[in-house]
């Protein structure tokens, strides 16, 4: 009993900081009505700036500027400090002034895409001005010497002191949000932003102070943390996000008691866990840990239905348009036979950038059908084609289940668990399903991708699979000394052409109108006969299928499958590549994979541009961000926009001439 007490308590630590995400996401939350899942991603940064500082530095995150300037020696821990909170003081309001302010009506969709923006602009930014990351170590802050519980029972003391930190940090919080004039100006503001102004304060002042706030004290107790963690990008940003946004719903985003017990039982009970995994033969290997905040948030969710209130605003602005899906022969044939005629005619190189493409515009696809056309938020896409690309090494390789067959059940394997995921969306949608979804995908990540059983013998290059071939005709990329073979580019736009004709006919036929009235109103859908639940399976069903197909196009280009193809970062890139490209048409699904990572676009801007490619994920980001705030409808959107308001000009000249 004393061992299972000694791991509660060391994970006094991690509860502290998950305790201190969700409380960051409350203030946010009640001052704007933003979950900011870029909450760890902001706090990593400023705790990096306070690691350079103790190194005689400071780190310009804008590049152009010099990457750092030298103090010449370690500026001591009180500076360090001070300046590494000043940063987020700074970075917190500029974050809500530049980025949340002008989408403080938005749709949560578009929130959502801006704070995944977020987290990978904060992810390049780390790369690029730390390049040696895994080597900083922080100097401890907090005293460390153990101290003596009972007899028997001695832990860590730097591990109480954060979390008496957290506990007076929620307190304090707690007595200025039911006693201060500023702390009920902020909940009023929350009910009502009109309470707000009779109170005499500007909503706007409000959510500024609340960003502050929050990315001062997540740093603050990240900060104090970093001497006990491995300082690194993940933990930060996507090892407590999960368990944070659990311990925020359990506090229905307003209340900072049952968020901080929350987020401080969740990181003993994966402590816990890992005496379990020593002790117990039967408890699992793998994914437990991270499978705890997602169960907590299935349950919130499903038992308890609808955690996020909605905020008091004047007017919401609408889902991105869903345009008529008109396909005719010069719209299918030219883009399929110019992508065919680059991956013959052109280089390797370009073949590559051609074939990322491709794949990237058939995960596209998946979210237009989900998120598109039935405003299902989803991140969790990449988790779903992980599942079809390990199902397909395991049929292919172990039951020699020949092509096409294999990656069809594998697909059909990635549906399967797309339901599952999908069951909350029956009670809940919007940024609450974008959080089921995000546990879901980590829960996958962490319990899948991870088992040996899984992905096979790590030190022989993990699952292997195979290469496509239907008889005698091989259509793999590669095939003896030939390593792109443009056989394999024209397999893969092939697919994404059927594909495409698929959505297509899905917008147009009877199923596509019964989604968008879905998408528009529920209540109302229903109220004239639609099954809403079938409707929304139906849609989790095709998207996570479509997504599954990728998951083994992806799996056939490597010839193996790894989790770092399918990870947490992968599925929140695919949903930035969707939306900026345009995440309601077939059109704007091809653009998103013409914009994504080491497509055509990038590689061709590449070749104009030496050094750009190492910046290539900033710049998705940044653009991800604008398009959120600028243009929800996308580039795809944007161009349609333009070309209509251009044919409507036209039209109207033609007609004032006439009279």
């Amino acid at each position: 009993m004393t061992d299972y007490l000694f791991y509660l308590l060391l994970g006094s630590a991690a509860g502290a900081i998950i305790a201190a995400l969700g409380v960051g996401m409350v203030i946010t939350y009640q001052a704007s009505g933003v979950v900011n899942f870029a909450a760890g991603a902001m706090a990593m940064w400023s705790t990096y700036v306070y690691a350079d500082l103790r190194n005689g530095s400071y780190p310009f995150p804008i590049p152009g500027l010099p990457d750092r300037y030298h103090f010449g020696d370690d500026v001591g821990y009180r500076w360090a400090l001070l300046l590494a909170l000043l940063t987020s003081a700074v970075l917190g309001l500029l974050v809500y002034v530049l980025i949340f302010k002008p989408l403080r009506q938005a749709p949560a969709l578009a929130k959502v895409v801006a704070s995944v923006g977020l987290i990978i602009v904060f992810i390049t930014l780390v790369a690029r001005r730390f390049e040696d990351m895994s080597a900083i170590r922080v100097p401890k802050i907090l005293p460390r010497e153990p101290v003596t519980i009972t007899r028997d029972l001695t832990v860590p003391r730097d591990g109480l002191w954060l979390l008496f930190i957290v506990l007076a940090i929620a307190a304090a919080l707690w007595v200025g949000s039911r006693f201060l004039r500023i702390g009920l100006a902020i909940r009023a503001s929350a009910e009502n932003e009109k309470g707000a102004v009779l109170l005499g304060y500007s909503p706007d002042f409000l959510a500024g102070l609340g960003w502050v706030l929050s990315s001062v004290i997540t740093t603050f107790l990240a900060i104090l943390a970093a001497p006990q963690l491995q300082l690194n990008p993940t933990i930060y940003t996507f090892g407590f996000l999960v368990p944070a946004l659990g311990a925020a719903l359990i506090g229905k985003f307003q209340n900072f008691g049952p968020t901080v017990v929350t987020g401080v039982l969740i990181g003993m009970g994966q402590s816990l866990c890992t005496k379990l995994q020593n002790d117990l033969s039967w408890f699992p290997e793998y994914g437990a840990r991270e499978g705890i905040p997602f169960v907590i948030i299935i349950l919130t969710m499903v038992f308890l239905g609808e955690r996020l209130p909605d905020r008091g605003a004047v007017k919401m602005w609408k889902l991105p348009t869903v345009p008529p899906a008109r396909v005719t022969p010069v719209s299918f044939l030219v883009p399929t036979l110019l992508a065919i005629a680059g991956i013959v005619v052109l280089g390797p190189l370009w073949r590559a950038a051609i074939m990322t493409t491709v794949i990237a515009a058939v995960l596209a696809l998946s979210l237009v059908v989900l998120t598109g056309f039935g405003g299902q938020t989803s991140l969790s896409q990449m988790a779903f084609a992980g599942i079809a690309g390990f199902a397909l090494s395991k049929l292919a390789m172990r039951y020699d289940i020949p092509f096409p067959i294999a990656p069809l059940l594998a697909a059909t394997a990635a549906m399967v668990f797309g339901l599952i995921v999908g069951i909350p969306a029956l009670r809940v949608r919007g940024t609450n399903l974008a959080i089921v979804t995000l546990a879901g995908g980590v829960t996958i990540a962490e319990f899948v991708f991870k088992n040996p059983w899984v992905i096979g013998d790590i030190s022989t290059g993990g699952a292997k699979v195979p290469n496509p071939s239907l008889g005698s005709w091989d259509l793999g990329l590669v095939y003896g000394t030939n390593v792109s073979r443009p056989v394999f580019g024209v397999f893969l736009v092939v697919i994404l052409a059927l594909l495409g004709l698929l959505v297509a006919n899905i917008r147009r036929s009877g199923s596509g109108r019964v989604m968008l009235a879905v998408r528009g109103n529920e209540r109302a859908a229903a109220a004239v006969g639609i099954d809403v639940t079938r409707v929304k399976m139906t849609m989790f069903a095709a998207s996570s299928f479509i997504a599954g197909v990728g998951g083994t196009l992806i799996a056939y280009r490597f010839g193996s499958v790894s989790d770092l193809s399918y990870g947490v970062v992968a599925s929140l890139t695919a949903l930035s590549v969707a939306y900026l490209g345009g995440i309601t048409s077939v059109s704007g699904a091809v653009t998103a994979g013409i914009t994504a990572q080491a497509g055509i676009a990038f590689y061709g801007m590449s070749r104009l541009f030496d050094g750009l490619g190492s910046w290539e994920a900033l710049i998705g980001g940044v653009l991800l961000i604008i398009t959120a705030i600028l243009n929800p409808e996308g580039i795809a959107g944007g161009i349609r926009l333009q070309v209509a308001e251009a044919r409507a000009k036209k039209q109207r000249a033609a007609a004032a001439s006439v009279h």
